[in-house]
């Protein structure tokens, strides 16, 4: 039996791998370079346009614990990642065009997958998953509202700059991770006194800024990609206790004194050429970034690779539409996939891909797979987005321990983070071994 599966990210590109390594044919509907995104600047799969970080592998996070989950289950998305892996402390992060390479060949090697380079403007016929992301086509969207009866949801996304390395000042920045994490080499900082704070505080309120059209006024964004100068009009201390907080570093210019607030930049390429400004997220029009951005020390001669910029994001109200094997309610031939779900982040969004093309494929093999369990990162995140969420609010979110059910036993906060995931990986074993 043939699957179709529609959108070449990483929900997609899991979907398909893991339906062809079931002995399932996939045909794979990619519509870039037929139909380009505001966002993507390659035709590659696996493109990804905003961070080149995948957040920490940690432990002690929720994080990390579900890449351990998808590392079980032979995640795509992380041995691209292994592959193309760039220092960044205690995160994952990757070389974003070597990334997206290692994807690409991962899905042209299977020889049951056929990908198809043209925009899906209907919903397909037979077995399919919807992996088309916050960009969907307005045509697709449209035919998900047809067939859905309910509007679709959107929210604002925004993508920081990237600064070419050797025009950062370095006799002003400096290279350190936050309490020298990682191999303590890993950022680049720029350091701001209280009057250069200010200064630069108030160059972002006064900024040109991209106007919206009528309809996207109501618009909501998700909260953990806000654009700089939105946190900014939140307070004047937004800026120096989030992104710009200067704790666990030190300027070896000038050790004696403390940063009012500080500037980081990660590394974005294998080469260490490029550096993203991290957190800096932006709706400012392209002229005034360079202007204002320029105002923090170390940048001053500022080269940018990419300008940032802010695109539509949509999703699905998927708690009221899909059932708990991400089929869609009034038409189960269909299920959807990655964020176009509403799950949010690089890793949620793959792992969404991967739950669907396990039930996908055991579906077309006449087996029925149980969801993972709720005490797993997987099955918390599948459960919240799938029915555990209020639909009349619902918003993307990331995976997070409050997801999971409460442990029987009272621990600690290091402690009781530690005994999720040990509780996580014994329930996700049963599973697997159930299978």
């Amino acid at each position: 039996m043939t699957v179709t599966v529609v959108g070449g990210g990483l929900a997609g590109c899991e979907a398909a791998l893991h339906l062809a390594q079931r002995g399932h044919d996939v045909r794979f509907v990619e519509m870039r370079p037929v139909r380009n995104t505001e966002a993507h600047r390659t035709e590659d799969l696996g493109e990804l346009v905003c961070t080149n970080s995948f957040k920490s592998e940690g432990p002690e996070n929720a994080h990390g614990q579900l890449k351990r989950e998808m590392r079980a289950l032979g995640s795509v998305l992380l041995r691209s990642a292994d592959q193309s892996r760039v220092a960044a402390g205690s995160a994952l992060a990757v070389d974003r065009s070597l990334f997206s390479q290692a994807m690409t060949a991962a899905v042209e090697a299977e020889a049951r997958i056929r990908i198809v380079r043209e925009e899906c403007v209907g919903l397909p016929e037979g077995p399919a998953i919807i992996a088309t992301g916050p960009l969907t086509s307005p045509s697709l969207a449209a035919a998900i509202q047809s067939l859905t009866g309910e509007d679709a949801l959107a929210f604002f996304d925004a993508i920081a700059p990237i600064i070419h390395r050797e025009s950062i000042d370095m006799d002003t920045a400096w290279f350190q991770s936050r309490y020298d994490k990682g191999s303590g080499s890993d950022y680049i900082n720029c350091p701001m006194n209280e009057a250069q704070y200010d200064a630069f505080l108030d160059a972002l309120a006064d900024g040109d800024k991209t106007i919206f059209k009528e309809w996207e006024e109501n618009t909501p964004y998700f909260e953990g990609c806000l654009p700089i100068e939105v946190m900014a009009s939140r307070g004047r201390l937004t800026l120096a206790y989030g992104p710009m907080k200067p704790v666990g570093l030190t300027n070896p210019h000038n050790p004696m004194e403390k940063a009012y607030a500080i500037v980081q930049l990660r590394q974005d390429n294998a080469l260490g050429t490029l550096f993203n400004m991290v957190g800096f997220q932006t709706k400012l029009k392209y002229g005034e970034q360079s202007r204002i951005f320029r105002m923090i020390p170390g940048l001053e001669g500022a080269e940018f690779a990419r300008l940032g910029g802010l695109h539509r994001n949509t999703f699905l109200n998927a708690p009221s539409l899909l059932d708990d094997r991400l089929r869609l309610r009034v038409q189960p031939r269909l299920r959807f996939a990655g964020q176009i779900t509403g799950c949010e982040g690089y890793v949620e969004s793959a792992a969404i891909g991967l739950l669907a093309g396990r039930f996908a494929a055991a579906e077309c093999a006449g087996i029925s797979l149980a969801a993972p369990p709720v005490t797993t990162a997987l099955g918390a995140i599948l459960a919240h987005i799938t029915g555990g969420a209020e639909a009349e609010t619902y918003q993307p979110m990331n995976v997070n321990f409050g997801l999971f059910p409460p442990l029987a036993e009272h621990h600690r906060k290091k402690a009781r983070k530690q005994a999720y995931g040990q509780r996580a990986l014994g329930d996700l074993g049963t599973w697997l071994s159930a299978q």
